[in-house]
């Protein structure tokens, strides 16, 4: 039986309770994925009572359905395909999606790190939140930055996902915890009341700023 989270939020706190084990620990950093997992890593990072920040990774999306990912980018020149959707994707056509998303990639680093050291996370466990899980390239994306970065444990926790995207998962992270893997998935959208676009706003406020 699926659930359906009033908010962003309302998932965060499901999920921090099923991440009971890690709170109140030191060594832990929560990663919101932006910007859509920022307010339930918020949540989570509260509950946990671990420092909250961001990971910025850009979808990269099909020319012909920019909502269906081929891959992914994350900062440091990460770069994670799909291959069974990359090499049904024109060259030229690929390069131009990874240009526009590289521009997107570095705004929004600048605009969140504006007056904070860049990320780090040398021996530490990394929890890597975001608010659903539709074909695993973003999540898969943000593990090889979160080891990239040093992370010694990487923890990926989403309240829904594809069956798909989460089996390909648990072969890259440490844990992934997923509570809701319906056999239809569809679309994140489906599992929220709430489902609004998420501000630059928003998350700046979320991370202080």
């Amino acid at each position: 039986m699926t659930t359906t989270y009033r908010n962003r939020a309302d998932a965060g706190a499901d999920l921090a309770d099923r991440l009971a084990d890690l709170a109140d620990r030191s060594d832990n950093t929560v990663l919101g994925l932006v910007r859509g997992g920022v307010p339930v890593a918020a949540t989570v990072a509260e509950r946990l009572g671990a420092p909250l920040d961001v990971l910025v990774v850009r979808k990269l999306g099909l020319p012909q359905a920019p909502e269906v990912a081929f891959g992914a980018l994350g900062p440091g020149g990460v770069k994670v395909l799909n291959p069974e959707l990359a090499d049904h994707v024109d060259p030229e056509q690929q390069a131009e999606v990874v240009r526009r998303e590289t521009t997107e990639l570095e705004r929004r680093e600048r605009l969140y790190r504006a007056g904070r050291p860049p990320l780090s996370l040398d021996g530490r466990t990394a929890v890597i939140v975001d608010d659903g899980l539709a074909t695993g390239a973003t999540a898969r994306a943000a593990v090889a930055v979160a080891r990239q970065l040093g992370a010694r444990r990487v923890v990926v926790a989403v309240p829904v996902g594809s069956p798909a995207a989460y089996h390909a998962l648990v072969t890259e992270a440490d844990e992934v915890v997923c509570p809701q893997r319906p056999d239809d998935f569809g679309a994140v959208s489906r599992y929220y009341d709430d489902f609004h676009e998420v501000s630059d706003g928003e998350v700046t406020a979320m991370l202080g700023g």
